[in-house]
């Protein structure tokens, strides 16, 4: 079977999207993994409505992807803090690759918005893909993708 006999109904790329793909979502866990926790922090700083917000941490809290942990100020209330879970946490690379794209492909004339460097050395940090048996960075050229036993013969 071939790519294009596949089904995409099965597809994990299209399975994240369901859960990942929309604009807001990835605004929350970027700033999520950059430390944000709570509800007016996240309506303050990446200035969507609260409705849209409530509904996007509701998600994904749902996916296991975000989980809560009540708090409160002196004299108020019972709040909750969204935390990223070890599921949310494994999304961390693709946040890196996504802002690394950005400050390579859509940067402002100001310059880079955020400088990431190792805490040891202080070498900048990248993102790259590599063979799991230690080989050099690797190029789509460099790889072979097959299908696999989860794979479905598309309609």
């Amino acid at each position: 079977m071939e790519w294009l006999e596949a089904s995409t109904e099965n597809c994990p790329a299209q399975r994240a999207l369901d859960v990942l793909g929309e604009k807001w979502t990835l605004l929350i866990l970027h700033n999520a993994a950059n430390g944000v926790r709570r509800f007016g922090d996240f309506h303050r700083h990446i200035g969507l409505s609260e409705a849209v917000l409530s509904d996007r941490l509701r998600k994904l809290t749902s996916a296991g992807i975000l989980e809560t942990a009540p708090y409160q100020e002196p004299g108020s209330r019972s709040r909750n803090e969204y935390r990223l879970t070890h599921k949310g946490w494994d999304l961390w690379p693709i946040l890196m690759a996504l802002a690394q794209w950005g400050e390579q492909h859509a940067r402002g004339p100001e310059g880079p918005v955020l400088d990431i460097r190792h805490t040891d050395c202080d070498a900048p940090v990248r993102v790259v893909v590599e063979c799991s048996v230690e080989h050099s960075t690797l190029t789509p050229g460099e790889v072979t993708a097959r299908l696999g036993p989860g794979a479905r013969l598309g309609s």
